[in-house]
């Protein structure tokens, strides 16, 4: 589980609805706060049991290099709103509604997309499918198929306990003792609290059976003219660093391995993180573009 350290919103970020063909998503914009927007816009997608708030960290300094940066909620996932169809939360499914995100987004510019964890793999989908013209893609702490290790199991006890017992189940047995362990504040547990219970708990269920069971695509993804970055964190214990460094070299993908952070480099080393991808999108910018 992502958790953010703080709730403030920093300067130049506001929460937003974007209205898109597949249907109204939550988000967070961030824009510089002194000087213009010129630069392509980012899209940023979170993980399982995740949030737009996972970026919170990250966006000023994104917004600051001169774009407007976009975090989100997955259909079903916290402030987006979701049906009870479990086809609505397939990956492919979920691909759909960030090609229609980013075109919205971009308004005919390409859009820098990143994709943290299960968002990787969400996203991978939108930059396979081909219906977007993205600037870049980033995988973060996102490997090539299903999750492994402790993510792993913790995702199988969660698909299992919100079709058997619901969300609050999972909460009290699951994620507050997580979080106690973490001797998170008062305001953050009760906001961890409120974002998984307002999930969809068939999106949850259908997510993590997505995270668990998603084949390789590596092969697809090489095919895709799109600058890429596969970027983790040295102790990931999602997808094991030498898998996504292997998925890197497959790429032909820059790799960059965040010091000190595990699973969610945004939140764990928001300063290295942003400065990577500020890094990476104005190189991709210069090199694919002239712009």
């Amino acid at each position: 589980m992502s958790t953010p350290r703080f709730l403030d919103l920093p300067p130049g970020v506001a929460p937003q609805k974007i209205e898109t063909p597949q249907g109204t998503f939550a988000a967070l914009e961030a824009l510089p706060v002194s000087g213009v927007i010129e630069r392509w816009p980012a899209l940023l997608i979170p993980g399982l049991t995740g949030s737009k708030e996972d970026f919170l960290a990250v966006l000023m300094t994104l917004a600051h290099s001169g774009r407007r940066v976009v975090a989100v909620d997955l259909r079903g996932q916290y402030e987006t709103p979701g049906p009870d169809d479990p086809a609505a939360y397939t990956c492919p499914a979920l691909g759909a509604d960030v090609d229609a995100l980013a075109q919205i987004i971009g308004g005919g510019d390409a859009v820098h997309l990143v994709g943290h964890s299960f968002g990787g793999l969400v996203a991978r989908e939108a930059v396979i499918d081909g219906r977007t013209r993205f600037a870049s893609f980033t995988l973060m702490g996102s490997g090539p198929s299903g999750i492994e290790g402790k993510r792993a199991v913790n995702g199988r006890k969660i698909m299992e306990e919100v079709q058997a017992f619901g969300l609050e189940h999972v909460w009290h047995h699951r994620l507050e003792p997580e979080a106690l362990s973490n001797d998170v504040s008062d305001e953050i547990l009760a906001f961890l609290r409120r974002r998984l219970l307002t999930n969809s708990p068939t999106g949850l269920a259908c997510m993590a059976e997505q995270v668990l069971s998603m084949h390789d695509r590596t092969d697809e993804l090489r095919q895709i003219e799109v600058p890429t970055l596969v970027l983790y964190g040295e102790h990931d214990d999602g997808w094991p660093p030498e898998e996504q460094s292997e998925m890197a070299a497959s790429l032909g993908a820059e790799c960059v391995v965040v010091p000190g952070a595990v699973h969610s480099p945004a939140v764990e080393a928001p300063e290295t993180t942003a400065a990577a991808l500020v890094r990476f999108w104005n190189a991709a910018e210069k090199t694919l573009f002239g712009h």
